[in-house]
């Protein structure tokens, strides 16, 4: 293309966004969106879009994939003084490119880039007149853009930069057909650049029909999977599901929280749990209507909810910067399935923490995605009802210290004096703090004893385990685990030697990993003290 500038090299991250040598409009953007320092996606591929090659990135989610492609492709709208379509992107759900579009509009309104979202579950007709209308940025799904293109009611489509989002996510969700047909009504005088976190056989052969000469980039190779994510899991009896992620919510205060499920079914049941108790919660599913989801998903960015259930063709594409939890509800199928889900917190460089709720029957599978991607897990004892309240105790005991005095608090407290004496008082307002709080479910969730030893154990004898436990110390057998043992397998023996000193952290006293102090396995007995850490 005439208008190519020259290739340059990729930017230093400390540089800053004035190295790419972008637009004013642009930059005016940037700066209003908070953006000071290139993300190393951002560092390596606004270069090289900006030189007109075609691309394939592969990077992890939320790493800053849409400015990376966005304000490249945008410059050069400007620099070309383009008019009409010029840049397609092409997304694998509806949310994913509802977010990307308001996205790009954001980083391209003083650019006066006009941007619209195309996607099934609204009106095409109005989809339609709004393109026609003069937008430079068309962000859509493979199914809506596939019809509107066959039916020819999108007229001079000529864009001169496609973007594949995610192009991974959208053959596993069988869009590769369309994708292909897609392909055959763009022109073949273009940019296309292809963004993938994994890159299967599939995408490889995809890769090698639409582009040509490609540069490429990968950030997931050297990289180490999520350190800004702890990984837990907690054995659980399948009948437990819902006492136990119930009981975890109560125990971490998360900030925001997406719970992952199988079905549909298990999402609105789950969702129905978490609200009769109280909990701020939607539910997100294929068979709640466009609008409704848009809320929903709006509703949780804003924190008007906390907690989103949620399954996960749903929740593809989800980009919300502070989620601090993810639950697994059940496992996922597959290694994909659990890097997508964990993907949702530990973003934007905010630590995040992913918990796994496995049974015994599911604690193999469990261990294969471990080996997979390399990741260190760290087993726990769900707490029960009075370690709860102690961890919440101590939280208000740290935001008392923290409060600060109001005016005519003193004369509120004068007159209280009158009524009472000033220790009484202050036990009655604790108790009303205290009564806000409902710890609902039986006081002990989770296997315990030799039924969990022997799944453990399993762990503990492979030779790279991989795993940590946390637990909250010896436990009592529960009643209705009497005479359960004698009729499972028998227990794995306690682990010796070199097997032994797995760290064990309380709920209620958090494991310092500085010392690696904690209770300690030494072969005989439990003692407290300092230990060798499990593998991994």
């Amino acid at each position: 293309m005439s208008d190519q500038p020259p290739e340059s090299a990729p930017a230093t991250l400390g540089e800053g966004f004035n190295v790419f040598g972008l637009k004013q409009e642009l930059m005016r953007a940037i700066s209003e969106a908070g953006f000071t320092i290139p993300s190393p996606i951002q560092a390596l591929a606004i270069p090289a879009v900006l030189s007109g090659r075609d691309l394939i990135a592969q990077a992890q989610t939320g790493t800053g994939k849409t400015a990376a492609f966005g304000l490249p492709a945008m410059n050069r709208i400007l620099a070309g003084a383009g008019n009409g379509i010029e840049i397609l992107v092409i997304t694998p759900t509806r949310e994913l490119a509802a977010q990307v579009s308001e996205e790009l509009y954001k980083l391209g309104r003083y650019a006066n880039v006009r941007t619209v979202a195309v996607y099934g579950g609204q009106s095409s007709r109005r989809q339609v007149e709004m393109v026609e209308r003069g937008a430079n940025v068309v962000v859509a799904t493979p199914g809506r853009l596939l019809d509107l293109l066959t039916s020819g009611r999108i007229r001079k489509f000529q864009p001169r930069t496609v973007v594949l989002d995610e192009a991974d996510e959208m053959l596993d969700m069988g869009f590769a057909e369309d994708i292909e047909a897609i392909f055959t009504h763009l022109p073949a005088k273009r940019q296309t650049l292809l963004f993938s976190a994994t890159m299967p056989p599939a995408i490889r052969k995809l890769a090698a029909r639409i582009l040509t000469d490609p540069q490429t980039i990968d950030l997931t190779s050297t990289a180490e999977f999520k350190t800004d994510v702890e990984q837990f899991f907690y054995v659980i009896e399948e009948s437990e599901r819902a006492a136990a992620v119930s009981r975890l919510i109560d125990s971490e205060e998360p900030g925001k929280a997406i719970v992952f499920c199988r079905t549909k079914r298990e999402t609105e049941a789950l969702c129905t749990t978490l609200v009769a108790r109280g909990l701020a919660a939607r539910s997100l599913h294929g068979d709640i209507e466009q609008d409704q989801r848009q809320i929903a998903i709006a509703a949780f960015k804003k924190g008007a909810i906390d907690i989103l259930v949620a399954t996960d063709v749903a929740a593809r594409g989800l980009d919300v910067t502070d989620v601090t939890h993810v639950f697994n509800y059940h496992m996922p199928f597959d290694q994909e399935s659990y890097v997508h889900r964990i993907g949702r917190t530990g973003r934007a460089g905010r630590k995040g923490k992913a918990i796994t709720l496995v049974t015994a029957y599911e604690f193999g599978k469990l261990r294969r995605i471990q080996h997979a991607i390399k990741a260190s897990f760290i087993h726990g004892e769900i707490p029960s009802i009075a370690d709860v309240h102690r961890r919440h105790d101590a939280k208000l005991i740290k935001a008392l210290c923290k409060q600060t005095v109001h005016d005519g608090v003193v004369d509120i407290l004068a007159q209280i004096n009158e009524e009472m004496d000033i220790g009484e008082a202050a036990c009655k307002l604790l108790s009303m703090l205290i009564e806000r709080r409902a710890v609902s479910g039986p006081d002990r969730i989770g296997l315990s004893g030799k039924r969990l030893e022997s799944v453990l154990g399993r762990g503990r004898r492979s030779e790279n385990a991989g795993y940590r436990q946390s637990t909250s110390g010896e436990r009592r057998r529960r009643p209705d685990e009497r005479g359960r043992d004698d009729q499972r397998p028998p227990a794995a023996p306690r682990p010796q030697g070199d097997e032994a000193g797995f760290r064990r952290v309380r709920p209620d006293r958090p494991a310092r990993p500085e010392t690696g102090e904690g209770q300690f396995w030494d072969g005989k007995q439990w003692v407290r003290g300092r230990g060798k850490r499990a593998p991994g």
